[in-house]
């Protein structure tokens, strides 16, 4: 059985992370979503409310997980004993920290492999930034994720 761990910030997801989870459940048996607790980042979201929302975003792929995790990828997958870290690309940009994060987390678990999925071409352009950008200034984010995150932002955004 091969588990994939798929470590981020997910402030909030958008089409593009549950694209990546979905495909990345395809071809491995089990996927766990790693949530992270960044304490140098400010996010909109609690780690616990990223957990619970994306919990609700996945309901429907049974082989996948959600976790809360600070620390290292590599730790977090040793701890979910996969074999595989799974990291989206956007475009060439992403690339080259991506692959830095990817050989440095070689050096650390020679054990553990990264996997790449460039994400479907419909939502390259698309990041968490973006969409909190967009929704901070009253615009349509309904084209960036499922309605239950949608609405989880704007309560967020418009009622605190």
């Amino acid at each position: 059985m091969i588990t994939a761990v798929y470590p981020g910030s997910f402030d909030p997801a958008t089409y593009g992370h549950l694209d990546v989870i979905r495909r990345a459940s395809l071809s491995f048996d089990s996927v766990v979503v790693g949530v992270l607790h960044n304490s140098a980042k400010s996010p909109l979201f609690s780690v616990e409310e990223r957990v619970n929302i994306l919990k609700k975003a996945t309901a429907n792929i049974p082989n996948v997980k959600i976790k809360a995790f600070d620390g290292l990828s590599v730790n977090f997958a040793r701890d979910n004993h996969a074999q595989v870290i799974v990291r989206g690309l956007r475009a060439v940009t992403d690339f080259e920290y991506e692959l830095q994060m990817a050989q440095t987390n070689r050096v650390l678990a020679p054990d553990v492999d990264t996997v790449f999925l460039t994400t479907s071409l419909e939502y390259a352009y698309l990041s968490s930034t973006i969409m909190k950008e967009v929704a901070r200034f009253g615009g349509d984010i309904s084209k960036f994720a499922p309605p239950q995150i949608v609405d989880a932002v704007k309560a967020k955004l418009y009622n605190g």
